[in-house]
């Protein structure tokens, strides 16, 4: 049996253009792709903090140091500059790889400059009544 699991999330990344005329995809700095280790032209999901839009696209490189997160083609109707997103991409691994996985993590200012990086999320406690 094999099971879909998080690769990679760079959570809550500002988007810095929306080019609804460039061909379609998203590009991200290129340093950010090498930490986060999304290859271009991988698949990601995105998913729009601000209006709650949910769609798959791919990754493209951008200008290494240049915080860039432009979201292109049919997809730029869905994200503005301004807007926060959460980009993810997955893997598919068999039973006995998914026992040690352990996802990359990458999380952001508002200038998108890498604040922290991890490999797991911590564990959601139940609301106090």
């Amino acid at each position: 049996m094999q099971i879909t699991m998080l690769k990679a999330k760079l959570h809550r990344a500002t988007v810095t253009h929306s080019e609804l005329g460039y061909e379609g995809s998203c590009a991200i700095d290129g340093n950010i792709l090498d930490l986060s280790g999304i290859r271009e032209y991988e698949q990601i999901q995105i998913y729009n903090v601000n209006n709650g839009a949910r769609f798959t696209t791919y990754a493209i490189r951008a200008e290494e140091g240049s915080g860039l997160f432009s979201v292109n083609g049919a997809a730029a109707r869905l994200a503005c500059p301004g807007d926060l997103i959460i980009v993810c991409a997955y893997a598919i691994l068999d039973q006995k790889e998914a026992e040690n996985h352990k996802p990359t993590l990458i999380y952001f200012n508002e200038k998108n400059q890498v604040q922290r990086s991890a490999n797991s999320i911590p564990v959601q406690a139940a609301a106090s009544t």
